[in-house]
């Protein structure tokens, strides 16, 4: 059985919920209190993921944390087409990995806005969004070259990766810690390009947006 201790509003979460709709994985869910409660920080949570982070998951008995780890792990194993995660082109997912990286660092810029602005979170708000804009500056300009020299896609094959998945929650979530999307139109029309995917899933008030010019 496989399980996800889950936050429902938490990007990290929502993009291995979205991996899992796109592999059609069976899974069962786990809420975490995450805000107001901090379950994340309880005893027996830790025990689970001492980092106190979230999401874990729980394939049968192995446990694995880190959302991109988690989605390296479910391409790995339920993808029998590759595509998520091309194990055999080495070049490819050597740019893969570095995106999985990037997405991390917009976890800690523009995420970090978002639960500054909405969980009253003590970070340097401006250090934040100034963070998140050269982020998405460097976004903007690799996909607008991407959608020229192939199918718009960040890792530029035919077939988006988990790349894409990894990056996509918290840059399509930034307008909640204050920083625009108006200024990165390549960023826009590659959002609409993974919400277009047969099998997206929305959040409750989260992603279900109109198509940006």
């Amino acid at each position: 059985m496989t399980t996800l201790y889950d936050y429902e509003l938490s990007g990290n979460c929502y993009k291995v919920r979205l991996l899992l709709a796109l592999l059609e994985v069976s899974y069962s869910r786990h809420p975490i209190d995450f805000y107001p409660g901090r379950e994340h920080k309880s005893p027996w949570f830790l025990d689970l993921n001492p980092l106190g982070q979230l999401p874990v998951l729980k394939d049968d008995e192995f446990v694995l944390r880190d959302a991109q780890a988690i989605l390296v792990y479910l391409a790995s194993r339920y993808d029998a087409s590759g595509l998520w995660y091309p194990r055999g082109e080495p070049a490819l997912l050597g740019r893969l990995t570095a995106w999985l990286m990037f997405a991390d660092a917009i976890t800690s810029t523009a995420s970090a806005a978002r639960l500054h602005d909405g969980m009253f979170y003590d970070f340097d708000i401006e250090q934040c969004r100034a963070g998140a804009h050269r982020l998405f500056r460097i976004l903007d300009e690799h996909l607008w070259f991407s959608e020229r020299g192939a199918a718009g896609w960040i890792c530029e094959p035919a077939h988006p990766t988990i790349a894409d998945i990894a990056v996509f929650p918290y840059v399509q979530l930034s307008e909640e810690g204050g920083i625009s999307r108006r200024d990165y139109p390549a960023i826009r029309r590659w959002s609409d390009r993974v919400k277009r995917l047969p099998g997206f899933i929305t959040m409750p008030g989260i992603f279900a947006l109109p198509s940006s010019p």
